[in-house]
């Protein structure tokens, strides 16, 4: 049985990065994870003792690769723009810290690179537009290293941050809000649970050999949901077990954005053909989250 690669894992204190570290280690990876010395790391402090770390605002990124024999990067590092973000700092983060990661795998024979990717349309914001614009960089290199970029939709699960759709409303049902802004809600989206992604990143990385040179891949249930649909399950269930929630959902309250993007396209073909299927149903999924 071959070794298992080195991973070096990006955004290991956010939430999909910590999930996947948790995987990781779990299947017995070594795992060196790049970080900032103020990210909140209040995911992952029971494993930073099982892994090798490195503070990339107080040393060079060099000195990983240097340190290190790293086989796979795993790119789940972003930034989405909130909190009026400026455009030189979404830039900084999605495409120039990307690239100067790419410069350095090529520089020490990486052999594989699994990039995190969304499926918005790139007018559609700022951050969408960075993501696409690191991709073409990505594909201007894969003739010299193995590129797997994951595509991703909407997904939800536990520990995740407070500004995020779904946990956002469902904070807002904890806090009983009397009232609850949103959309007519009539777009439609692949919710996701966070394990269902994990695991498409996990037979990514084992059978990256029977992958091309560069591919892109859709993470989803292939089953899309309205938004309405899924705040109305969202608070359906939360409320079974708190009897006494008053909350209104007032759907048509806030205009779409402008170019709202109101379907996506959402195809699983290439991750089904190397075994990965979605489990978790979005009903299971939604009751895991409420149960945290």
């Amino acid at each position: 049985m071959p070794a298992l690669p080195n991973i070096l894992l990006t955004g290991a204190a956010g939430f999909l990065g910590s999930h996947l570290l948790e995987a990781l280690l779990a299947k017995g990876y070594k795992v060196i994870i790049l970080k900032r010395s103020t990210s909140n790391t209040w995911r992952i402090p029971h494993l930073l003792g099982q892994v090798s770390s490195y503070d990339i605002d107080k040393q060079p990124l060099e000195l990983a690769f240097e340190q290190q024999n790293i086989d796979v990067v795993i790119h789940t590092a972003g930034q989405y723009g909130r909190d009026g973000c400026s455009i030189s700092k979404i830039i900084e983060a999605n495409v120039i810290f990307g690239v100067n990661l790419v410069d350095a795998c090529l520089r020490h024979n990486v052999k594989t690179f699994i990039n995190t990717d969304t499926m918005l349309l790139p007018y559609l914001n700022n951050y969408s537009l960075s993501k696409k614009q690191f991709v073409e960089w990505l594909k201007q290199h894969s003739d010299r290293i193995q590129v797997v970029n994951l595509r991703l939709d909407h997904m939800y699960g536990v520990k995740d941050d407070d500004n995020k759709f779904v946990a956002w409303i469902l904070s807002q049902l904890k806090e009983n809000t009397p009232e609850i802004k949103l959309t007519k809600g009539e777009q439609k989206r692949d919710f996701i649970y966070i394990g269902d992604v994990v695991s498409a990143f996990m037979i990514t990385l084992d059978k990256r050999r029977d992958l091309p040179q560069f591919s892109e891949l859709d993470v989803g249930t292939g089953r899309l949901v309205s938004v309405r649909k899924f705040v109305e399950r969202v608070a359906f269930h939360y409320k079974k077990s708190n009897p006494k929630l008053q909350t209104k959902l007032l759907f048509g309250a806030v205009p779409y954005r402008k170019d709202e993007a109101m379907s996506v396209d959402v195809n699983t073909t290439g991750l089904n053909k190397i075994g990965w299927q979605s489990k978790v149903k979005l009903d299971e999924g939604l009751n895991k989250i409420i149960k945290e």
